[in-house]
C-alpha cells in the first residue's frame, strides 16, 4: 500500500495517472459512440454511464501506475543491459559487489564492527558460513598486491584491523563459481564508525568497474544500493545513489565495456524509499 501511495507523491507519478486515465476514459468513450452508431436504439443511463466510465479509468490508471519491482533498460552501444530490482542480493546469479570500509573489517560477533544486518554480514554467512578466518584468509590473498596505506596502532586503534588501504582498494574473492569484488568505499575511524562521502562512492565505483572489467569476463554483475545503510553517503537516499550507481556504470561502460549486464538489488526493507518509475525515466535519459 506505501509503495502505491508513492504514486502520488511526485509529478511524474501524476503525469501517468493522468495520462492513463485520459487514454482508457477515451478508448471507452469510443466505444461507446461505436455501440450507439451500431445501435442507435440502445439506452444508456447517460449519469451512471459516466460515474462508470470515470471508475473503470480510475482503476486502470492506478493498476498501470503502480511501482514495479523490476525495471530496466538495453544498451545497444556497447551491448550490455542495467536492471534495477527489489529482492534478495544473495539470490542473483551472478558476481556480486560487496562494500567493505579502508581496513576490510570482517568481525561480526560483537556488532559493534560490522553490524550483522549489513551486507558484509550477510557475506559473511552466506558465502563463508560464518567463517571469519576463511574470509580473512580470501582477503589477505586477494590484497597481497595492494599497496597499505597505512598502518594504525594498538594504542590507537585497539580493536579491528589495523592496516588500511587506499580508498577505492578491490580485493577479487573468488568462492564457488562466483567472484566477489569487495571494495573499500567508506573509512572505519578508530572509535569503529564508518564514513563515507559521494566522492569516496564514486571513486569505489569507478575502481570497481575496473576490476570487473579486468576480471569478470563480461560475465553479469549485482550491486547492492551502496552507502544507503551504517555507511551513509551524506543526505543522499536510496534513489540518488541507484541513480549514481547507474550513472558511473553506464559512463564508464562507454568507455570499455564492463559487464553484459549490471542489477541493481534494492532490499525490501528500503523499497518504499524507491519510485523505480522515476529511476526508469532515469535510464531513459541515459
Amino acid at each position: 500500500m506505501t509503495r502505491l501511495v508513492a504514486i502520488f507523491r511526485s509529478r511524474r507519478g501524476w503525469a501517468l495517472l493522468s495520462a492513463h486515465f485520459s487514454f482508457f476514459f477515451a478508448a471507452l468513450a469510443g466505444i461507446v459512440q461505436l455501440v450507439l452508431a451500431v445501435r442507435p436504439t440502445v439506452e444508456l443511463q447517460g449519469g451512471r454511464t459516466i460515474v462508470g466510465m470515470i471508475a473503470l479509468s480510475c482503476l486502470w490508471a492506478l493498476m498501470r501506475s503502480a511501482p514495479r519491482q523490476s525495471i530496466g533498460r538495453h544498451f545497444k552501444q556497447p551491448d550490455f543491459s542495467v536492471t534495477v530490482k527489489v529482492g534478495d542480493l544473495f539470490a542473483e546469479q551472478s558476481d556480486l559487489i560487496i562494500g567493505f570500509t579502508d581496513v576490510f573489517d570482517t568481525s561480526t560477533e560483537a556488532g559493534d564492527i560490522i553490524a550483522p544486518r549489513s551486507v558484509q554480514a550477510q557475506f559473511l554467512d552466506k558465502v563463508f558460513s560464518g567463517d571469519a578466518s576463511a574470509l580473512d584468509a580470501a582477503l589477505e590473498v586477494a590484497l597481497s598486491g595492494a599497496a597499505i596505506r597505512e598502518s594504525e596502532s594498538e594504542v590507537s586503534k585497539p580493536r579491528g584491523k589495523r592496516d588500511r588501504y587506499p580508498l577505492g582498494t578491490v580485493a577479487v574473492v573468488a568462492k564457488g563459481a562466483n567472484r566477489y569484488y569487495c571494495v573499500a568505499y567508506s573509512h572505519m575511524s578508530n572509535d569503529l564508525v564508518a564514513r563515507s562521502s559521494v566522492d569516496y562512492l564514486w571513486q569505489g565505483l569507478s575502481s570497481v568497474w575496473s576490476a570487473v572489467a579486468s576480471s569478470g569476463q563480461l560475465q553479469p554483475v549485482a550491486v547492492p544500493v551502496l552507502g544507503s545503510d551504517l555507511a551513509r553517503v551524506g543526505s543522499l537516499g536510496r534513489e540518488s545513489l541507484i541513480k549514481m550507481i547507474i550513472l558511473s556504470f553506464v559512463a564508464s561502460s562507454r568507455v570499455s565495456l564492463i559487464s553484459r549486464k549490471l542489477t541493481v538489488v534494492v532490499h525490501p526493507s528500503g523499497a518504499d524509499e524507491v519510485n523505480l518509475s522515476e529511476v526508469q525515466a532515469f535510464l531513459g535519459s541515459l
